[in-house]
């Protein structure tokens, strides 16, 4: 197991360093089983990505206009997702949303901060429970850790599987606005994140446009190897 430590500034920061990083160092793949099952990922075997101001305006990544490629995150996405993270409706067809193992368990964690004192292990909130393991698509986000420290509220994230190009910064954005919140909601400043997953990765079909965006080449296996 290779494990990689990013250090960033911002969200967008951590979205560039973390393609970057995957094309270089980064293990190819053919799913055997989950999301696009028969294609191949570029995945990191574990990462840890360090953002110290992810409060920073713009969330989304930074793309070039001369580029000529789409954003990953479209204008005001963010913002629509962030029900699906902080409430329990649900849409037809979906299985799960985050926001219907997470929206009792906020209050709880401001309430707690608010009433039972910062110096506490015990703000963890879960994601998913033991049937999840039989759906066809588990959830990715498995929990938000927090941690209040010189008047900050920090999150600890922790994905069993994203997708970095277009994942990755929608999910961080609307974890951000989550962040805020519950740090006005409690009466501290908003603070940092510390992201992890054994399973960060980019799907083939968006590894020419990582290596556009990043301008560094990537030289994938001969077809029918992994």
């Amino acid at each position: 197991m290779n494990l990689e430590f990013i250090e960033a500034r911002d969200l967008p920061d951590a979205w560039f360093q973390c393609v970057y990083t995957l094309l270089d160092r980064g293990r190819e793949y053919r799913i055997d089983r989950g999301s696009f099952e028969g294609q191949k990922r570029l995945e990191f075997d574990y990462v840890t990505v360090h953002i110290r101001y992810p409060g920073v305006r713009p969330l989304l990544p930074d793309i070039p206009p001369g580029l000529g490629i789409p954003n990953p995150v479209a204008q005001g996405y963010i913002e629509d997702y962030l029900p699906y993270l902080m409430t329990s409706a649900r849409q037809p067809g979906e299985d799960y949303t985050y926001g219907q193992y997470l929206e009792p368990q906020i209050a709880e964690v401001i309430r707690m901060y608010r009433e039972d004192g910062y110096e506490t292990n015990q703000a963890y909130m879960t994601v998913g429970d033991p049937e999840a393991i039989f759906l066809g698509d588990p959830p990715c986000l498995r929990g938000i850790d927090t941690r209040i420290k010189g008047g900050r509220l920090h999150f600890v994230i922790y994905f069993r599987s994203w997708d970095l190009w277009n994942g990755f910064p929608a999910n961080l954005g609307a974890i951000q606005l989550l962040k805020e919140y519950m740090a006005s909601s409690i009466g501290v400043e908003d603070g940092e994140i510390i992201a992890a997953s054994k399973g960060l990765h980019l799907y083939d079909y968006v590894w020419e446009l990582a290596q556009l965006r990043t301008m560094r080449n990537f030289e994938a296996a001969p077809a029918g190897n992994s």
